[in-house]
Protein backbone atom coordinates (compact mmCIF):
# COMPACT_ATOMS: atom_id res chain seq x y z
CA UNK A 1 0.00 0.00 0.00
CA UNK A 2 1.51 3.26 -0.85
CA UNK A 3 2.06 5.80 2.04
CA UNK A 4 -0.08 8.17 2.23
CA UNK A 5 0.72 12.17 1.32
CA UNK A 6 2.69 13.77 3.89
CA UNK A 7 3.12 17.84 4.73
CA UNK A 8 5.10 19.68 6.87
CA UNK A 9 4.16 20.64 10.19
CA UNK A 10 3.87 24.44 10.36
CA UNK A 11 5.73 26.15 13.22
CA UNK A 12 7.77 22.80 14.07
CA UNK A 13 11.47 23.58 12.56
CA UNK A 14 14.21 22.73 14.89
CA UNK A 15 17.65 23.91 15.23
CA UNK A 16 20.33 22.74 16.90
CA UNK A 17 21.11 24.36 19.97
CA UNK A 18 23.92 27.27 19.72
CA UNK A 19 27.04 25.41 20.54
CA UNK A 20 25.45 21.89 20.35
CA UNK A 21 27.73 19.63 18.61
CA UNK A 22 25.84 15.64 17.34
CA UNK A 23 27.85 12.84 19.34
CA UNK A 24 25.47 9.99 18.12
CA UNK A 25 21.80 8.56 17.06
CA UNK A 26 19.20 8.51 19.94
CA UNK A 27 18.64 4.60 21.26
CA UNK A 28 16.11 3.68 19.02
CA UNK A 29 14.28 1.57 21.24
CA UNK A 30 13.33 4.19 24.14
CA UNK A 31 10.30 4.50 25.40
CA UNK A 32 9.27 7.98 24.64
CA UNK A 33 5.66 9.85 25.72
CA UNK A 34 4.74 13.12 23.00
CA UNK A 35 1.90 15.09 23.12
CA UNK A 36 -0.16 15.88 20.24
CA UNK A 37 -2.17 19.25 20.58
CA UNK A 38 -4.72 19.83 18.37
CA UNK A 39 -7.38 22.53 16.71
CA UNK A 40 -10.22 23.66 19.05
CA UNK A 41 -13.76 22.70 17.54
CA UNK A 42 -14.67 26.27 17.49
CA UNK A 43 -11.81 29.31 17.70
CA UNK A 44 -11.61 30.73 20.79
CA UNK A 45 -12.57 34.30 20.82
CA UNK A 46 -11.12 37.69 21.88
CA UNK A 47 -10.93 38.24 25.19
CA UNK A 48 -12.19 41.84 26.29
CA UNK A 49 -11.29 42.43 29.61
CA UNK A 50 -11.63 41.47 33.43
CA UNK A 51 -15.31 42.41 33.34
CA UNK A 52 -16.36 39.75 30.37
CA UNK A 53 -18.03 36.70 32.04
CA UNK A 54 -15.83 33.68 32.37
CA UNK A 55 -16.78 30.29 30.93
CA UNK A 56 -16.97 27.60 33.48
CA UNK A 57 -14.41 24.27 32.53
CA UNK A 58 -17.76 22.52 31.76
CA UNK A 59 -19.04 25.15 28.65
CA UNK A 60 -15.18 25.45 27.79
CA UNK A 61 -15.04 22.01 26.94
CA UNK A 62 -18.28 21.71 25.27
CA UNK A 63 -17.83 24.76 23.16
CA UNK A 64 -13.34 24.81 22.78
CA UNK A 65 -12.10 21.06 23.55
CA UNK A 66 -10.94 19.19 20.64
CA UNK A 67 -12.86 17.73 18.11
CA UNK A 68 -14.30 14.38 18.31
CA UNK A 69 -13.36 13.18 14.74
CA UNK A 70 -9.91 14.84 15.06
CA UNK A 71 -9.44 12.92 17.93
CA UNK A 72 -10.36 9.30 16.63
CA UNK A 73 -8.23 10.27 13.69
CA UNK A 74 -5.27 11.00 14.95
CA UNK A 75 -5.52 7.65 17.00
CA UNK A 76 -6.15 5.58 14.49
CA UNK A 77 -3.02 7.65 13.14
CA UNK A 78 -0.70 6.45 16.13
CA UNK A 79 -2.36 2.63 15.96
CA UNK A 80 -1.46 2.61 12.33
CA UNK A 81 2.43 3.31 13.42
CA UNK A 82 2.30 1.15 16.21
CA UNK A 83 2.04 3.70 18.62
CA UNK A 84 0.13 3.46 21.90
CA UNK A 85 -2.59 5.74 22.77
CA UNK A 86 -1.70 6.74 26.41
CA UNK A 87 -4.26 9.61 27.62
CA UNK A 88 -6.84 11.90 25.50
CA UNK A 89 -8.20 14.93 26.83
CA UNK A 90 -10.92 16.64 24.95
CA UNK A 91 -10.89 20.26 26.70
CA UNK A 92 -7.01 20.44 27.18
CA UNK A 93 -6.87 19.68 23.21
CA UNK A 94 -3.94 16.80 23.84
CA UNK A 95 -3.91 13.22 22.54
CA UNK A 96 -0.76 11.50 24.36
CA UNK A 97 1.16 8.50 22.59
CA UNK A 98 3.69 6.39 23.14
CA UNK A 99 6.54 4.46 21.53
CA UNK A 100 10.12 3.77 20.68
CA UNK A 101 11.85 6.30 19.08
CA UNK A 102 12.14 4.44 15.97
CA UNK A 103 8.36 4.09 15.75
CA UNK A 104 8.06 7.84 16.18
CA UNK A 105 10.69 8.92 13.98
CA UNK A 106 9.20 7.10 11.51
CA UNK A 107 6.07 8.40 12.24
CA UNK A 108 6.87 11.63 11.87
CA UNK A 109 9.49 11.32 9.39
CA UNK A 110 11.98 12.98 11.43
CA UNK A 111 15.87 11.47 12.66
CA UNK A 112 16.31 11.83 16.17
CA UNK A 113 19.86 12.40 17.37
CA UNK A 114 21.92 13.25 20.30
CA UNK A 115 23.53 16.06 20.60
CA UNK A 116 25.94 17.51 23.63
CA UNK A 117 26.49 21.28 24.49
CA UNK A 118 28.84 21.39 27.64
CA UNK A 119 27.05 19.49 29.89
CA UNK A 120 23.82 19.13 28.96
CA UNK A 121 22.95 16.15 26.78
CA UNK A 122 19.15 15.46 24.30
CA UNK A 123 17.65 14.22 21.90
CA UNK A 124 16.88 16.08 19.30
CA UNK A 125 16.50 16.94 15.28
CA UNK A 126 16.65 19.45 12.60
CA UNK A 127 14.11 20.50 10.39
CA UNK A 128 10.38 19.98 10.54
CA UNK A 129 8.00 16.82 11.43
CA UNK A 130 5.47 15.61 8.89
CA UNK A 131 2.37 14.48 9.29
CA UNK A 132 -0.07 13.04 7.03
CA UNK A 133 -1.95 15.67 4.68
CA UNK A 134 -5.41 13.98 6.21
CA UNK A 135 -4.46 15.30 9.93
CA UNK A 136 -2.88 19.03 8.47
CA UNK A 137 -4.93 21.69 10.00
CA UNK A 138 -5.95 19.60 12.75
CA UNK A 139 -2.54 18.96 14.75
CA UNK A 140 -1.66 22.23 16.03
CA UNK A 141 1.56 21.02 17.21
CA UNK A 142 3.33 17.46 18.53
CA UNK A 143 6.25 18.11 21.71
CA UNK A 144 8.26 15.52 23.11
CA UNK A 145 10.33 14.20 20.38
CA UNK A 146 12.90 16.80 21.50
CA UNK A 147 13.97 16.70 24.80
CA UNK A 148 16.17 19.58 25.04
CA UNK A 149 15.90 21.65 27.77
CA UNK A 150 13.60 25.25 27.04
CA UNK A 151 13.65 28.16 29.54
CA UNK A 152 15.43 29.34 32.68
CA UNK A 153 14.53 30.48 35.52
CA UNK A 154 14.16 34.59 35.67
CA UNK A 155 16.34 34.90 39.19
CA UNK A 156 19.71 36.73 40.09
CA UNK A 157 21.35 36.57 43.00
CA UNK A 158 22.91 39.50 44.71
CA UNK A 159 26.58 40.50 43.93
CA UNK A 160 28.98 39.91 46.41
CA UNK A 161 30.58 42.86 47.99
CA UNK A 162 34.09 43.67 47.35
CA UNK A 163 35.14 42.27 49.96
CA UNK A 164 33.76 38.60 48.82
CA UNK A 165 31.33 38.74 51.12
CA UNK A 166 27.72 38.52 50.55
CA UNK A 167 25.70 41.76 49.21
CA UNK A 168 24.65 43.40 52.29
CA UNK A 169 21.20 42.65 53.94
CA UNK A 170 20.79 46.23 54.73
CA UNK A 171 19.00 47.00 51.46
CA UNK A 172 17.32 43.93 51.45
CA UNK A 173 13.63 43.52 52.02
CA UNK A 174 11.15 40.86 53.14
CA UNK A 175 8.22 39.95 50.06
CA UNK A 176 6.03 41.53 52.95
CA UNK A 177 8.19 45.04 53.34
CA UNK A 178 7.82 44.86 49.34
CA UNK A 179 3.90 44.58 49.65
CA UNK A 180 3.96 47.57 52.18
CA UNK A 181 5.94 49.61 49.72
CA UNK A 182 3.66 49.09 46.97
CA UNK A 183 0.60 49.66 49.50
CA UNK A 184 -0.69 46.23 49.27
CA UNK A 185 -4.06 46.48 51.08
CA UNK A 186 -3.46 44.79 54.60
CA UNK A 187 -6.73 43.66 54.99
CA UNK A 188 -6.71 41.09 52.24
CA UNK A 189 -4.59 38.17 52.51
CA UNK A 190 -5.53 35.73 49.29
CA UNK A 191 -7.86 33.68 51.49
CA UNK A 192 -10.30 31.28 49.77
CA UNK A 193 -7.77 31.90 46.45
CA UNK A 194 -5.74 29.31 44.93
CA UNK A 195 -2.72 30.36 42.69
CA UNK A 196 -0.41 28.07 40.70
CA UNK A 197 3.35 28.34 40.72
CA UNK A 198 5.08 26.44 37.17
CA UNK A 199 8.12 24.59 38.39
CA UNK A 200 10.86 23.28 35.80
CA UNK A 201 12.90 22.09 38.06
CA UNK A 202 14.11 21.90 41.67
CA UNK A 203 11.98 21.45 44.81
CA UNK A 204 11.27 22.09 48.31
CA UNK A 205 11.12 20.85 51.81
CA UNK A 206 8.24 21.74 53.88
CA UNK A 207 11.04 21.93 57.20
CA UNK A 208 13.27 24.21 55.22
CA UNK A 209 10.06 26.55 54.86
CA UNK A 210 8.97 26.39 58.35
CA UNK A 211 12.02 28.70 59.60
CA UNK A 212 11.76 31.30 56.97
CA UNK A 213 7.91 31.65 57.58
CA UNK A 214 8.04 31.06 61.75
CA UNK A 215 10.31 34.18 61.33
CA UNK A 216 8.00 36.71 59.76
CA UNK A 217 5.40 35.33 62.28
CA UNK A 218 3.22 33.71 59.44
CA UNK A 219 2.88 29.83 58.98
CA UNK A 220 3.51 27.73 55.72
CA UNK A 221 1.36 28.38 53.10
CA UNK A 222 -0.87 25.70 52.06
CA UNK A 223 1.12 23.76 49.37
CA UNK A 224 -0.60 20.89 46.72
CA UNK A 225 2.55 19.25 44.41
CA UNK A 226 0.66 18.22 40.80
CA UNK A 227 2.71 15.60 38.71
CA UNK A 228 2.70 16.47 35.02
CA UNK A 229 4.81 13.84 32.42
CA UNK A 230 6.51 12.44 34.97
CA UNK A 231 7.88 15.54 36.96
CA UNK A 232 7.86 15.90 40.42
CA UNK A 233 9.25 17.99 43.14
CA UNK A 234 13.04 17.05 43.40
CA UNK A 235 14.47 19.04 46.09
CA UNK A 236 18.31 18.75 45.26
CA UNK A 237 19.37 20.40 48.95
CA UNK A 238 21.28 22.88 46.83
CA UNK A 239 20.93 26.59 47.15
CA UNK A 240 22.34 27.32 44.20
CA UNK A 241 20.08 25.06 41.97
CA UNK A 242 16.91 25.33 40.79
CA UNK A 243 15.28 24.73 44.44
CA UNK A 244 16.30 28.80 44.57
CA UNK A 245 13.28 29.60 42.12
CA UNK A 246 10.47 27.00 43.41
CA UNK A 247 11.54 28.52 47.14
CA UNK A 248 11.67 31.98 45.85
CA UNK A 249 8.45 31.86 44.17
CA UNK A 250 6.74 30.03 47.47
CA UNK A 251 8.29 32.58 49.99
CA UNK A 252 7.25 35.69 48.38
CA UNK A 253 3.58 34.64 47.16
CA UNK A 254 3.39 32.60 50.53
CA UNK A 255 4.49 35.86 52.40
CA UNK A 256 2.53 38.38 50.44
CA UNK A 257 -0.51 36.57 50.49
CA UNK A 258 -0.56 34.01 53.23
CA UNK A 259 -3.74 33.15 53.27
CA UNK A 260 -3.55 31.24 49.12
CA UNK A 261 -3.69 27.72 48.76
CA UNK A 262 -0.21 27.46 46.42
CA UNK A 263 -0.58 25.01 43.85
CA UNK A 264 2.70 23.70 42.70
CA UNK A 265 2.87 22.00 38.44
CA UNK A 266 6.30 20.31 38.65
CA UNK A 267 6.77 19.14 34.85
CA UNK A 268 10.00 18.72 32.61
CA UNK A 269 11.82 21.82 31.23
CA UNK A 270 11.28 20.99 27.69
CA UNK A 271 8.33 22.49 25.07
CA UNK A 272 6.34 19.53 26.10
CA UNK A 273 6.35 19.56 29.26
CA UNK A 274 5.25 23.33 29.72
CA UNK A 275 2.58 23.27 27.28
CA UNK A 276 1.28 20.19 29.49
CA UNK A 277 1.70 21.40 33.12
CA UNK A 278 -0.06 25.15 31.44
CA UNK A 279 -3.06 23.42 29.79
CA UNK A 280 -3.24 20.74 33.12
CA UNK A 281 -3.61 23.79 35.59
CA UNK A 282 -5.36 25.83 33.45
CA UNK A 283 -8.34 22.95 33.20
CA UNK A 284 -7.69 21.54 36.89
CA UNK A 285 -11.18 21.15 37.84
CA UNK A 286 -10.27 20.45 41.36
CA UNK A 287 -7.82 22.78 42.51
CA UNK A 288 -9.33 25.35 40.03
CA UNK A 289 -5.93 27.73 39.89
CA UNK A 290 -7.17 31.37 39.45
CA UNK A 291 -3.99 32.64 38.84
CA UNK A 292 -0.74 30.85 37.28
CA UNK A 293 2.56 32.52 37.89
CA UNK A 294 5.07 31.59 35.53
CA UNK A 295 8.81 33.02 36.39
CA UNK A 296 10.57 30.50 33.16
CA UNK A 297 11.42 31.60 29.84
CA UNK A 298 13.07 31.87 27.12
CA UNK A 299 13.56 34.52 24.01
CA UNK A 300 11.26 34.08 21.52
CA UNK A 301 14.01 32.70 18.93
CA UNK A 302 14.99 29.51 21.12
CA UNK A 303 10.94 28.44 20.73
CA UNK A 304 9.22 26.62 17.87
CA UNK A 305 6.11 28.27 16.60
CA UNK A 306 4.12 25.55 17.01
CA UNK A 307 5.05 26.25 20.71
CA UNK A 308 4.37 29.57 21.52
CA UNK A 309 1.51 29.71 19.28
CA UNK A 310 -0.17 26.26 21.19
CA UNK A 311 1.37 27.90 24.25
CA UNK A 312 -1.03 30.98 23.37
CA UNK A 313 -4.01 29.15 22.80
CA UNK A 314 -4.06 27.95 26.38
CA UNK A 315 -2.79 31.29 28.00
CA UNK A 316 -6.24 32.48 25.66
CA UNK A 317 -8.61 29.77 27.37
CA UNK A 318 -7.21 30.67 30.69
CA UNK A 319 -8.57 34.25 30.14
CA UNK A 320 -12.32 32.65 28.76
CA UNK A 321 -11.85 30.61 31.61
CA UNK A 322 -11.18 33.76 34.44
CA UNK A 323 -7.39 32.69 35.19
CA UNK A 324 -4.98 35.41 35.00
CA UNK A 325 -1.80 34.02 34.25
CA UNK A 326 1.44 36.31 35.33
CA UNK A 327 4.59 36.22 33.65
CA UNK A 328 8.34 37.32 33.77
CA UNK A 329 10.03 39.12 31.17
CA UNK A 330 13.23 37.94 31.59
CA UNK A 331 16.27 38.90 33.41
CA UNK A 332 19.14 39.60 30.64
CA UNK A 333 17.80 43.32 29.03
CA UNK A 334 16.58 43.80 25.89
CA UNK A 335 18.63 41.13 24.50
CA UNK A 336 17.18 38.54 26.09
CA UNK A 337 20.49 36.79 26.37
CA UNK A 338 20.47 36.38 22.43
CA UNK A 339 23.88 37.36 21.82
CA UNK A 340 23.22 38.93 17.88
CA UNK A 341 23.19 42.43 18.74
CA UNK A 342 19.60 42.78 18.02
CA UNK A 343 17.00 43.05 20.44
CA UNK A 344 14.86 40.04 21.71
CA UNK A 345 11.93 39.30 23.92
CA UNK A 346 11.19 36.33 26.43
CA UNK A 347 8.25 33.93 25.62
CA UNK A 348 5.44 33.31 27.78
CA UNK A 349 5.60 37.02 28.62
CA UNK A 350 5.21 37.94 25.01
CA UNK A 351 1.96 36.07 24.80
CA UNK A 352 -1.00 38.65 24.01
CA UNK A 353 -2.85 36.60 27.10
CA UNK A 354 -0.57 37.21 29.93
CA UNK A 355 0.34 39.76 31.84
CA UNK A 356 4.03 40.73 31.22
CA UNK A 357 6.23 41.81 34.42
CA UNK A 358 9.21 43.75 34.13
CA UNK A 359 11.64 44.65 37.19
CA UNK A 360 12.73 48.03 38.80
CA UNK A 361 15.32 49.10 41.22
CA UNK A 362 13.56 50.88 44.44
CA UNK A 363 15.46 53.39 46.37
CA UNK A 364 14.46 54.16 49.72
CA UNK A 365 14.27 56.83 51.91
CA UNK A 366 17.87 57.69 53.59
CA UNK A 367 16.53 56.61 57.08
CA UNK A 368 14.94 53.84 56.42
CA UNK A 369 17.03 51.49 58.12
CA UNK A 370 17.95 53.94 60.62
CA UNK A 371 16.62 53.95 63.77
CA UNK A 372 13.04 52.44 64.99
CA UNK A 373 14.08 49.64 62.22
CA UNK A 374 14.03 46.27 63.65
CA UNK A 375 17.74 44.57 64.65
CA UNK A 376 16.26 41.68 62.95
CA UNK A 377 14.71 42.58 59.12
CA UNK A 378 12.60 39.09 59.33
CA UNK A 379 11.26 40.35 62.61
CA UNK A 380 7.07 40.39 61.74
CA UNK A 381 5.66 44.01 62.52
CA UNK A 382 8.86 46.13 62.06
CA UNK A 383 8.71 49.30 60.67
CA UNK A 384 8.14 49.40 56.76
CA UNK A 385 10.84 51.36 54.77
CA UNK A 386 10.09 54.11 52.99
CA UNK A 387 10.02 54.14 48.77
CA UNK A 388 11.94 57.48 47.69
CA UNK A 389 11.54 56.60 43.67
CA UNK A 390 12.00 53.64 41.79
CA UNK A 391 14.05 53.03 38.30
CA UNK A 392 14.64 50.68 35.87
CA UNK A 393 16.53 47.73 37.09
CA UNK A 394 19.68 47.76 35.35
CA UNK A 395 22.91 45.94 36.25
CA UNK A 396 24.70 45.34 32.95
CA UNK A 397 26.94 44.71 32.00
CA UNK A 398 27.59 42.63 35.43
CA UNK A 399 24.30 41.54 36.28
CA UNK A 400 20.96 41.35 34.95
CA UNK A 401 18.11 44.08 33.30
CA UNK A 402 14.47 44.29 32.84
CA UNK A 403 13.75 42.62 29.97
CA UNK A 404 11.82 44.49 27.16
CA UNK A 405 10.60 45.23 23.96
CA UNK A 406 8.34 44.21 20.93
CA UNK A 407 7.26 40.84 19.84
CA UNK A 408 8.90 39.44 16.79
CA UNK A 409 5.60 36.75 16.66
CA UNK A 410 2.79 38.47 18.07
CA UNK A 411 1.10 41.57 16.51
CA UNK A 412 0.30 44.37 18.45
CA UNK A 413 -3.11 43.36 20.84
CA UNK A 414 -5.90 46.33 19.72
CA UNK A 415 -5.93 47.17 23.69
CA UNK A 416 -2.17 48.11 23.64
CA UNK A 417 -2.82 50.27 20.40
CA UNK A 418 -2.63 53.36 22.06
CA UNK A 419 -0.07 52.70 24.75
CA UNK A 420 2.92 54.18 22.30
CA UNK A 421 4.42 50.70 21.77
CA UNK A 422 7.54 51.35 19.34
CA UNK A 423 7.96 49.33 15.87
CA UNK A 424 9.40 45.97 15.79
CA UNK A 425 13.35 47.23 14.25
CA UNK A 426 14.12 46.34 10.66
CA UNK A 427 10.49 45.60 10.18
CA UNK A 428 7.86 47.56 7.97
CA UNK A 429 4.07 48.32 6.91
CA UNK A 430 1.90 46.62 9.55
CA UNK A 431 4.26 44.02 10.45
CA UNK A 432 6.05 46.35 12.15
CA UNK A 433 3.69 46.64 14.76
CA UNK A 434 4.16 44.40 17.46
CA UNK A 435 3.29 42.89 21.44
CA UNK A 436 4.92 45.13 23.32
CA UNK A 437 6.38 43.61 26.69
CA UNK A 438 5.97 44.26 29.63
CA UNK A 439 3.07 45.49 30.76
CA UNK A 440 3.63 46.46 34.42
CA UNK A 441 6.76 45.77 36.78
CA UNK A 442 7.94 45.94 40.36
CA UNK A 443 11.06 45.11 42.45
CA UNK A 444 13.60 42.75 40.78
CA UNK A 445 17.07 44.37 41.50
CA UNK A 446 18.92 41.78 43.52
CA UNK A 447 20.17 45.36 45.20
CA UNK A 448 17.31 45.98 46.65
CA UNK A 449 16.19 42.42 46.16
CA UNK A 450 13.96 40.02 48.43
CA UNK A 451 15.37 38.11 51.78
CA UNK A 452 14.30 34.38 51.49
CA UNK A 453 15.68 31.38 52.60
CA UNK A 454 16.76 28.57 49.96
CA UNK A 455 17.45 25.12 51.48
CA UNK A 456 17.93 26.93 54.70
CA UNK A 457 20.26 29.39 53.86
CA UNK A 458 19.71 32.75 54.20
CA UNK A 459 20.00 34.74 49.95
CA UNK A 460 19.10 37.93 48.98
CA UNK A 461 17.77 37.10 45.51
CA UNK A 462 16.35 39.34 42.45
CA UNK A 463 14.85 39.04 39.21
CA UNK A 464 11.96 39.34 37.60
CA UNK A 465 11.19 35.60 38.67
CA UNK A 466 10.08 37.82 42.16
CA UNK A 467 7.64 39.98 40.14
CA UNK A 468 5.20 37.49 38.69
CA UNK A 469 4.47 36.28 41.93
CA UNK A 470 4.10 39.35 44.04
CA UNK A 471 1.60 40.40 40.84
CA UNK A 472 -0.23 37.00 41.27
CA UNK A 473 -0.32 37.94 44.94
CA UNK A 474 -1.78 41.29 44.22
CA UNK A 475 -4.52 39.55 42.15
CA UNK A 476 -5.44 37.18 44.30
CA UNK A 477 -6.37 39.86 46.76
CA UNK A 478 -8.51 41.42 44.02
CA UNK A 479 -10.31 38.10 43.64
CA UNK A 480 -10.56 37.64 47.08
CA UNK A 481 -12.65 41.20 47.37
CA UNK A 482 -15.04 41.10 44.83
CA UNK A 483 -15.91 37.20 44.79
CA UNK A 484 -15.43 36.95 41.41
CA UNK A 485 -11.53 36.12 38.74
CA UNK A 486 -9.79 38.76 36.70
CA UNK A 487 -8.80 36.81 34.05
CA UNK A 488 -7.06 38.67 31.66
CA UNK A 489 -6.06 41.64 33.58
CA UNK A 490 -3.89 43.65 30.23
CA UNK A 491 -6.68 45.27 28.61
CA UNK A 492 -8.36 46.69 31.94
CA UNK A 493 -5.08 48.52 33.16
CA UNK A 494 -4.12 50.07 29.89
CA UNK A 495 -7.68 51.50 29.70
CA UNK A 496 -7.38 52.38 33.64
CA UNK A 497 -3.93 54.19 32.54
CA UNK A 498 -5.40 55.71 29.83
CA UNK A 499 -7.97 57.56 31.28
CA UNK A 500 -5.98 58.39 34.94
CA UNK A 501 -2.50 57.68 34.25
CA UNK A 502 -0.67 57.27 37.46
CA UNK A 503 -3.69 56.63 39.46
CA UNK A 504 -3.14 52.64 40.04
CA UNK A 505 0.31 52.90 38.70
CA UNK A 506 3.09 54.65 39.54
CA UNK A 507 5.29 55.61 36.35
CA UNK A 508 8.78 54.85 35.89
CA UNK A 509 10.55 56.94 33.92
CA UNK A 510 13.92 56.94 34.64
CA UNK A 511 16.64 54.34 33.28
CA UNK A 512 16.72 51.72 30.44
CA UNK A 513 17.20 48.15 29.35
CA UNK A 514 19.81 48.54 26.65
CA UNK A 515 18.09 49.39 22.82
CA UNK A 516 15.48 51.00 24.93
CA UNK A 517 14.49 53.64 27.69
CA UNK A 518 11.99 54.41 30.05
CA UNK A 519 9.98 57.55 29.80
CA UNK A 520 6.54 59.27 30.68
CA UNK A 521 3.96 56.39 29.92
CA UNK A 522 4.12 52.41 28.86
CA UNK A 523 7.98 51.71 28.07
CA UNK A 524 9.64 48.76 26.91
CA UNK A 525 11.50 48.61 30.28
CA UNK A 526 9.03 48.41 33.05
CA UNK A 527 5.52 48.68 31.20
CA UNK A 528 3.12 50.94 32.39
CA UNK A 529 4.62 50.92 36.36
CA UNK A 530 4.43 49.73 39.01
CA UNK A 531 1.10 48.80 41.64
CA UNK A 532 -0.61 50.79 43.87
CA UNK A 533 -1.97 48.08 45.48
CA UNK A 534 -5.18 49.55 47.81
CA UNK A 535 -6.04 51.58 44.89
CA UNK A 536 -5.86 49.01 42.39
CA UNK A 537 -7.66 46.11 43.94
CA UNK A 538 -10.21 48.63 45.22
CA UNK A 539 -10.92 49.71 41.44
CA UNK A 540 -10.03 46.03 40.05
CA UNK A 541 -12.59 44.62 42.67
CA UNK A 542 -15.23 47.33 41.43
CA UNK A 543 -14.69 46.43 38.40
CA UNK A 544 -14.89 42.66 38.70
CA UNK A 545 -18.06 42.78 41.06
CA UNK A 546 -20.75 45.09 38.22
Amino acid sequence: MAQARRVALPGSERLPLPGAEQVGDADAAQRVEISLHLRPRTPLPEIPGVAAASLSRAEYAARHGADRGDVARVETFAREHGLDVVDAHSARRIVVVGGTVAQLSRAFDVDLRLWQRGAVRYRGRVGPLHIPATLEGAIAGVFGLDDRPQSQPHLRRARPAADGAMASRRGALTPPQVARLYDFPRDLDGRGQTVALLELGGGYARADLHGYFAALGLRVPRLVDVAVDHGGNSRTGDPNSDDSEVQLDIEVLGAVAPGVRIALYFAPNTERGILDAVSACIHDDVLRPAVLSVSWGAAESGWTQQAMHSLDSVFQAAALLGVTVCASSGDAGSSDAVHDRHPHVDFPASSPHVLACGGTRLHLHRDSHGPGAPANPMAPGGRSPGLAREEVWDERPHGGASGGGVSAVFAMPSWQAAAGVPPRPGASGTSQWGRGVPDVAGDADPASGYLVTIDGVAQVLGGTSAVAPLWAALVAMANQRSGRTAGLLAPWLYAQAAQAPGELLRDVTSGGNGAFQACPGWDCCTGLGTPRGNRLVAQLSAALAR
